[in-house]
Formats: C-alpha cells, structure tokens, sequence
C-alpha cells in the first residue's frame, strides 16, 4: 500500500510551501495507486489525467499527484483537462485500467472555510508567509482523515491511450542556432527554423498550446 505521509517531504521540497492543497494531491494519488494496485511509475508506465485549469484557488494539488504517481510533465505522461476541478484519472498503460479520485466537495469546502483561505490567501497572502500555527492542523488534517471522509474513489473501467512515441530526431534552427525537434521545424525565408525564430521573421503567430 502506498502511504501518502511516505511522500510528504520530498513533496514540501517539489512543491516550496505548506499548504493544503499539495498533501490533497498526495491523499489522491494514493489512492488511485492503490486502487489499480499498482507502483509509482519511473517511466511513462502511468498516464495522470488532472482536471486542474489555470488560475484558480489550489492548484497546488497537481505537485502532489506528480510526487506521489510520478507522472510528471517532465515524462509527458500527465495531461490537464483544464475543467477546474480537481480530480485525478491514473491509468496504468499497459492493462488500459483506469480509476478517477476526486477529494470530495465538502472536504474541499471546510479547507476553504479556515482562517487559512480567509485570512491569509484569499487576501493575497502568499503560502510561504502564512505562519505556521495557521498551516500545520490543516495540513495535518488532510494526511490524516480517512479516506471516506476525503476523497471519493470511482470504480475501475477500461481507459484506451493514445500512445506516441518519443521523438529523438532533431535539426540545428538557422535563426537563433538552438536545438529544435524535428516535428516543430518551420520554413521562413528559406531557413529551416524554430518556431520563434518564425514568428519573428514571418509576423505570423502561431496558436498556444495548453
């Protein structure tokens, strides 16, 4: 069984600061592990769906899935579905078995309630700053309440990914002279270039990706 406490150091290392948030991303991926009964990915063995979008309160929760799954942006093998909400979907790759965990809405509710979010964060406070007689019983609530009483576990279904090789292929840009990846080649001028160096020559902006 993987215990969530286990990862709460190194979790406070990734992520800088105390807060709620992080260890609820912890508690989640827990359990989603355990659920599939399976281990913490050192590849892309696990693919982790985080419903996280941007600019909103507790994004912090998507540190703590990424510690404790190992599904890290670094890999490519967790994606945000940007519904901000904040469920977790763990899939272990090579079954195509899948579990969602969601911390539930009341949980999340009585985190907002504490002087934690009203004193100090909603009032622009940074994280790092709130002392920590604030920030600790709450941390320590979350790791410690019962899984029931904080996060709802979904049943296992079928999960079909998408799967993409790495690409190792790459080209020398005759704009800047930086390293590209071969799918992310441009052609302005005559020069084979990256994307910026495209946008720079051509005036034409390309479309952001999420």
């Amino acid at each position: 069984m993987i215990n969530a406490s286990d990862y709460l150091e190194p979790g406070l290392i990734l992520h800088g600061h105390k807060c709620p948030a992080m260890p609820m991303g912890l508690r989640g991926g827990a359990a989603a592990l355990n659920a599939l009964g399976v281990e913490r990915a050192k590849d892309g063995q696990l693919l982790a769906l985080v419903e996280l979008g941007e600019d909103h309160c507790a994004t912090c929760f998507v540190d703590g899935v990424q510690m404790i799954t190992g599904c890290t942006y670094g890999k490519g093998n967790i994606k945000k579905l940007h519904y901000g909400k904040w469920g977790v979907t763990l899939v272990d790759v090579a079954s195509g078995r899948a579990v969602r965990v969601t911390p539930k809405g009341e949980a999340m509710l009585a985190n907002k309630q504490t002087s934690f979010f009203k004193d100090y964060r909603e009032k622009g406070i940074p994280a790092s700053k709130v002392p920590p007689e604030v920030v600790q019983p709450l941390l320590d609530r979350v790791l410690g309440a019962p899984d029931d009483m904080l996060l709802t576990v979904g049943e296992i279904f079928d999960y079909k990914v998408d799967q993409h090789k790495h690409s190792f292929a790459s080209f020398i840009c005759e704009g800047c002279g930086e390293m590209v990846v071969e799918g992310y080649a441009r052609i302005a001028d005559g020069k084979r270039v990256c994307i910026p160096c495209h946008e720079r020559l051509t005036g034409i902006a390309e479309p952001k990706r999420a």
